[in-house]
């Protein structure tokens, strides 16, 4: 195998919300007061949260700016409204895409029935500013990528039966994340919640331990 393999599982991640409101949520970068010089960024992807809230609950309308905001949820329903005027509900599937841009503040909340999980993940741009921009995808098919040029990357969304096998994006960076299943990654074996950080990855294969679904990011050199 060519390039690095750098494995952060799911429970080295930062532990963060407020457990009290009905959020939990898991940092997989350095965020917030969780500060680890070790764990900035990786190609452009500056955080990688995995949010778990119950019914009802959410996050208050709170800002962002110059930051590339990209969603998955995992189950339950995702209710997101944001000040150029979208109020959208995300589901599984779905990749919900918020370009902050020059600057826009948005709520994310949990009107359903039923716990609500979902992995939120951070693009630095390779330009600041600009206009914000929003837009969903329903329903992505496998294999389907979906491009995010403001920040020189791409996302592979990759559901396979146990047995199966797919290749790594040959790439400067690539982050793949697993949000449900195990997957074998050379010699380690990868499960819910898991992440692999890959450089000048080359004819890299991941092989299906058990029905999978797995987030892959690519990702050009700066």
């Amino acid at each position: 195998m060519d390039g690095v393999t750098d494995v952060r599982r799911a429970h080295e991640r930062f532990q963060g919300g407020d457990p009290a409101a009905g959020i939990e949520s898991r940092h997989a970068f350095s965020f917030g007061p969780h500060y680890d010089p070790d764990h900035l960024r990786f190609g452009a992807v500056i955080a990688c949260n995995e949010e778990r809230l119950a019914p009802g609950a959410g996050f208050d309308e709170h800002p962002h700016s110059h930051t590339e905001i990209v969603t998955w949820v995992v189950e339950g329903e995702l209710t997101h409204r944001d000040s150029t005027g979208h109020e959208t509900v995300v589901r599984p599937g779905d990749v919900q895409r918020l370009s902050a841009a020059c600057g826009v503040r948005h709520v994310e909340r949990n009107d359903g029935p039923e716990p609500l999980t979902f992995l939120q993940m951070w693009l630095a741009p390779l330009e600041p500013g600009g206009d914000p921009c929003y837009e969903v995808v329903r329903g992505i098919a496998d294999s389907t990528p979906y491009a995010l040029p403001e920040a020189g990357a791409m996302l592979h969304v990759r559901r396979l039966t146990a047995g199966e096998r797919t290749a790594i994006p040959d790439a400067a960076y690539v982050y793949a994340h697993v949000v449900r299943g195990e997957v074998l990654l050379d010699e380690a074996r990868l499960g819910p919640g898991d992440a692999a950080r890959l450089t000048d990855t080359k004819r890299l294969v991941v092989a299906a331990a058990s029905d999978v679904e797995l987030l892959m990011w690519e990702m050009r050199a700066a």
